[in-house]
């Protein structure tokens, strides 16, 4: 099963953080926060504007994304967790 995101939201699939650190301390899963790094899994059409023209995405699939911590909507599919945010909720793109 695949999902295609409508309008201007995204489909992004998060970046787990290391479990262990640096300096080999183990993070134990209840003292990690929500990430806030995602990959683009894929990308709705976009969303248009007032006289009906479509304004396509600044983000494409394979972007990696820094988005807001408590954006968007939770799904999974099969055992993958996914989050689907609007294009407004991203704050930036990695290089």
């Amino acid at each position: 099963m695949s999902i295609k995101p409508f309008a201007d939201r995204v489909l992004l699939e998060p970046v787990e953080e290391e479990k262990v650190t640096d300096s080999g301390i183990y993070l134990p899963e209840t003292s990690k926060e929500k990430p806030v790094m995602a990959k683009v899994v894929e990308v709705g059409p976009g969303k248009t504007n007032n006289e009906g023209k479509l304004i396509p995405l600044t983000v494409k699939q394979g972007d990696v994304v820094v988005f807001s911590k408590y954006a968007g909507t939770e799904v999974k599919v099969g055992d993958k967790n996914y989050l689907i945010v609007n294009e407004t909720d991203i704050l930036a793109k990695q290089n």
